[in-house]
């Protein structure tokens, strides 16, 4: 048995020894390369889409409701200022002047009577032969008179007003542009008629992003091109910078007017609008990178800062940046970074901060 047992023991302790390869070794560095960041404070040129407008467009409408019972005018008609776009049959707005006006005659013969009868009564009042409450009720009959009168005649100048309401002239020299309805039609009070577009310099509006409309102002020369003419580029300023977000959010909108006037620019036409952004980040400078070396987690965008530990190694630290708009000269930085900055350009969804890392290349510059 002792034997035996000896022999069991000697076969583990031969196998034990087998597997002893020394002191666990440590896991390899992760590699990565990186890229050292300069400041870039050059201007760079962003372009947006939008639709050109006339300089002015109005929206005509009736004031009263109605039935369309002439339409004089049909999209793109020329039209001067004071000229008819369209009637209403007033045929109703016609007798309510004339039930305003019979209205208004009856209130001046109740008031010329109620006048008459303060003038008994204040007579008979001064000879002693009417009392104090005959006076004072006449007069307030009379008073009551008048002020019915200047009601009726108020009521005669709004039938009167709702009469004129059912001509639609235009207001301005200009073209129609969109007729919405049709002869006969029942309009509301608002709804649109016509649309009249005037003034010869016509506009664009574009939506600017949020990270770029700090970098606008009003006076910013633009340059503009439209799909329908390709080879020619026309000269613009801001006109309008929106401070209010568009139903989208994340957009503002901005005008701009072209420099001088072109019968071949029309309002719809598609175009493209082209801005120079100069310095617009903290300390005047801005920074590109490559879209790679940004991560994006929970706690928003980041990139790994290298501080370099000895040859070929060094350890990353996490640094949050805000950024801009993607080019093709690399991703913009606008806060966050130094110049002179070492990051990570390579490798950054492998590694954690405060990791220790093996540096595959010589550090280049950032583009």
């Amino acid at each position: 048995m002792p034997v035996r047992y000896l022999a069991f023991l000697s076969i583990i302790l031969s196998l034990m020894a087998c597997n002893d390869n020394g002191p666990p070794q440590p896991p390899p560095l992760r590699p990565v390369r990186s890229a050292t960041v300069r400041a870039f404070s050059g201007q760079i040129q962003r372009s947006f889409s939008g639709i050109s407008k006339a300089g002015q467009e109005s929206r005509l409408s009736f004031r009263v409701p109605g039935a369309i019972e002439g339409l004089f005018v049909k999209v793109g008609d020329r039209v001067q200022a004071g000229q008819l776009i369209a009637r209403l049959d007033a045929t109703d707005y016609e007798l309510q002047k004339q039930e305003a006006q019979a209205a208004l005659a009856r209130t001046l013969a109740q008031a010329r009577n109620a006048e008459a009868n303060y003038a008994r009564v204040r007579a008979l009042y001064e000879n002693r032969n009417a009392s104090r409450n005959d006076l004072d009720a006449a007069r307030a009959a009379s008073e009551s008179a008048t002020a019915a009168v200047r009601a009726s005649e108020t009521r005669l100048e709004l039938a009167r007003s709702q009469l004129r309401y059912t001509r639609l002239t235009a207001p301005v020299n200009g073209a129609i542009a969109s007729v919405p309805i049709e002869a006969g039609e029942n309009v509301a009070a608002g709804q649109i008629v016509a649309l009249l577009t005037a003034g010869a310099i016509p506009e664009v509006g574009v939506a600017i992003p949020e990270s770029l409309i700090a970098g606008i102002e009003r006076g910013d020369a633009v340059a503009i091109r439209f799909d329908a003419l390709p080879q020619r580029v026309f000269e613009g300023q801001v006109t309008e910078v929106g401070v209010a977000a568009t139903s989208y959010a994340t957009t503002y909108p901005v005008t701009v007017r072209l420099s001088g006037a072109d019968p071949a620019i029309r309002p719809g036409m598609a175009a493209e609008v082209a801005f120079s952004f100069g310095q617009r980040t903290e300390g005047g400078t801005r920074f590109l990178v490559p879209p790679e070396a940004v991560g994006e987690d929970r706690a928003g965008r980041f990139v790994f800062i290298l501080e370099v530990e000895g040859a070929n190694l060094g350890r990353v630290r996490r640094q949050p940046v805000r950024v801009g708009e993607l080019s093709a000269e690399g991703l913009e930085i606008v806060s966050g970074l130094k110049d002179g900055n070492r990051i990570v350009t390579a490798g950054v969804a492998l590694i954690q901060d405060g990791q220790q890392v093996k540096l595959l290349t010589e550090p280049e510059p950032a583009p």
